[in-house]
């Protein structure tokens, strides 16, 4: 299972809780991975919905069937991350998210700022977890900008927010629509590019193929886990990737897994000051 932690989701050893939004309400979800098989429990009005989508959260329906790494590396790293499946959390709009509020900012940054956000404007989980759900789309749609200042969110990541809230249904739609389809729709999304439509797939459609492009540090990632250089572009990232069209999404997550990490020199991506945004 490949979970974040966070206000929202907590994960420790092999069990996992998420407290989310669902269709039927808000909903905490716990998981446990025990041998082969996954254990479930579920509190709160979208109980029945959490449990009856746990197991595409889990990567049930994904297909690795053609997967076949050749390069060195990369099949190290499936032989010692097997059954490595690509989740679909289902939650388009959850996962914009925090996804907008990463863009172009350190990653540190971007957790502090959702932290912030989620604990600010989100609910008490159901059942006794000392946990949040995001807030619901109609709270960030009725939210004025400023308000994401307390946050470290400047104005322009909170407007892309706020749009995306006033449309969520036309987001959530994309979960039901053919993964071309519905990354096209995404980025249809004023400040949604192809970054952030990539991201969003991941983890909302189960995307075993999409690739952020324009991302900080990915590129270098993958050139030196192929090429053994330590910086490296878009272009010749895509380049890499190429011969595993399909399953590209699934090989920067073995990488990452395998903490493949080019060597870093140079200045860093700086805090940004949103005073006056």
């Amino acid at each position: 299972m490949a979970f974040g932690s966070g206000p929202s989701q907590k994960v420790r050893g092999q069990e996992a809780w998420r407290a989310t939004l669902t269709p039927d309400g808000p909903a905490t979800l716990h998981l446990n991975h025990s041998e082969n098989a996954v254990e479930l429990e579920a509190w709160g009005p979208g109980a029945s919905w959490a449990a009856r989508h746990a197991p595409e959260l889990c990567g049930e329906t994904d297909d690795d069937s053609g997967f076949q790494p050749a390069h060195r590396a990369l099949a190290s790293a499936r032989h010692r991350h097997p059954g490595l499946r690509m989740p679909r959390s289902l939650g388009v709009f959850e996962a914009l998210v925090p996804t907008v509020i990463g863009q172009k900012v350190p990653t540190d940054a971007a957790h502090h700022s959702y932290r912030s956000l989620v604990m600010a404007l989100g609910t008490p989980a159901p059942g006794s977890f000392p946990m949040r759900v995001p807030p619901a789309a109609e709270v960030l749609a009725r939210t004025p900008y400023w308000t994401f200042h307390r946050f470290g969110i400047e104005r322009r990541r909170a407007e892309v927010i706020i749009r995306a809230a006033r449309s969520a249904k036309r987001l959530e739609e994309t979960a039901s629509m053919d993964l071309a389809s519905a990354r096209s729709r995404l980025e249809a999304f004023a400040g949604v590019g192809p970054w952030t439509a990539a991201k969003v797939a991941q983890v909302a459609l189960g995307d075993a193929d999409a690739v952020p492009i324009g991302d900080y540090h990915l590129p270098h990632m993958v050139g030196f886990a192929f090429d053994g250089t330590s910086r490296s572009t878009d272009e010749r990232m895509l380049e890499l990737l190429e011969p595993y069209r399909g399953h590209r999404a699934r090989v920067i997550r073995l990488l990452m897994l395998e903490g493949v990490s080019a060597p870093r020199f140079g200045p860093r991506m700086t805090l940004r000051d949103i005073t006056g945004s």
